[in-house]
Formats: C-alpha cells, sequence, structure tokens
C-alpha cells in the first residue's frame, strides 16, 4: 500500500504543477519542494526528467510553461501525465514491445486531447525504434551524438546536436546543429545510424 500511495502523491504533485504552469504561473523549485514537503532534488527530477515531455523550460530560477501551448483543462493533465509515465516505462521492456505500446499510446493521446482528427498518410519508422530512442535520450539529456548519415549520394561520419524529432508532409527528420558551425540542419531520419551518445552537452538558447 506504501508504494501505491507513493505513486499516488507523485502524481498529484505532477498534475498540479503542470496545471499551475499551463494558467501561466513561474514555479520556484525551492517553494514546490516546501509546499509538497519533498527534497529539492525530487522536484528538479520532476522537471528535468519526468514532465519532459511537455513544454517547459527554466527562466532564470523560475519554470514556466513555453508560450503558445495550453493544455486543456479538467482531467486531461493528469490523464497526459499518466499515458506519459507509461510511455517511459514501456521503453525499458523491449523494443518490440515499445513499438505496439508507442502506436497505441500516440492514439490514445490523439482520441482524449486533440478536437481534431485527421488520417495521414505517414512514413513507417517502426524498424528505427532502436535509433529513436536513442536520439530521445540525447534530446533530453542534450548530448552531442556521432552517427553515420546516408541519404541519396551522401553518407559520411558526422557529430550533430540533435534537437527535435519532426515530420513533414509524411516523412521523419531530425532538426539537429552541426557541431562544427552550430548551423541548423534537417537530416532524413531513416538514412541516420551507427549511433553513439558522447559525453559532452550542450546549451540550446531560448530562440
Amino acid at each position: 500500500m506504501a508504494y501505491k500511495h507513493d505513486y499516488d502523491k507523485t502524481l498529484t504533485r505532477l498534475t498540479q504543477m503542470l496545471s499551475r504552469m499551463n494558467d501561466g504561473e513561474a514555479l520556484s523549485v525551492t517553494e514546490i519542494a516546501e509546499e509538497f514537503a519533498v527534497s529539492t532534488r525530487t522536484i528538479q527530477r520532476d522537471l528535468n526528467e519526468r514532465l519532459t515531455s511537455f513544454p517547459i523550460y527554466k527562466d532564470g530560477k523560475k519554470w514556466k510553461m513555453a508560450d503558445g501551448f495550453k493544455l486543456e483543462k479538467t482531467t486531461s493533465i493528469e490523464n497526459a501525465i499518466v499515458l506519459d509515465i507509461i510511455n517511459k516505462m514501456s521503453e525499458g521492456i523491449g523494443v518490440k514491445f515499445y513499438a505496439k505500446a508507442k502506436k497505441l499510446l500516440s492514439k490514445l493521446k490523439n482520441e482524449d486531447f486533440n478536437p481534431i482528427y485527421a488520417k495521414l498518410n505517414i512514413e513507417d519508422i517502426t524498424d528505427n525504434l532502436k535509433e529513436i530512442q536513442l536520439l530521445e535520450s540525447a534530446i533530453k539529456e542534450k548530448r552531442v551524438v556521432d552517427c553515420v548519415y546516408d541519404f541519396e549520394e551522401y553518407k559520411n561520419n558526422i557529430a550533430i546536436k540533435p534537437l527535435k524529432i519532426v515530420n513533414y508532409e509524411g516523412f521523419w527528420y531530425l532538426i539537429a546543429l552541426d557541431s562544427r558551425n552550430d548551423v541548423l540542419k534537417k537530416y532524413y531520419l531513416k538514412g541516420i545510424s551507427s549511433i553513439t551518445l558522447k559525453e559532452d552537452s550542450f546549451k540550446v538558447s531560448q530562440k
């Protein structure tokens, strides 16, 4: 029962934090830690690990929701967090399980939270989930990546700073900075292989 209670407390805390940022409030780690009677390390973990799928960012010593983003009220915030936690838990079970879970969870999110539904002809990247998981980790941890990029007649070893995985007109790409000159580039996702996360980290300007 203690474990259930811990999970309930964590979900309540995460929901309230996200809801308050959604309302435009800027959160202080110290103040939130005192309010919920937990350590500042716990709140930092909430913000840096548990809520990373949501567009929140640190502005000085406080955390905010990115401009232009808004979650619907009622139970949608809690549901979004629960689905996100389940998604993260499925990552460690295996690539095949994660592939099925990710597809199902994406469908649930679309049905629950999006008022508009459109069936699009989107490229299947199920065979690239291992690479996607590594890139997702690199994006969250802001780690430089070494990889092989093979696209059309170009093939080379490159070092990049991955920012976002995006879909343009049904095809998947990685938006990243070239580590040599910080030029923003678009890489075809299926052309990326032999990914290694380096110890080097990088910072991204708010702009």
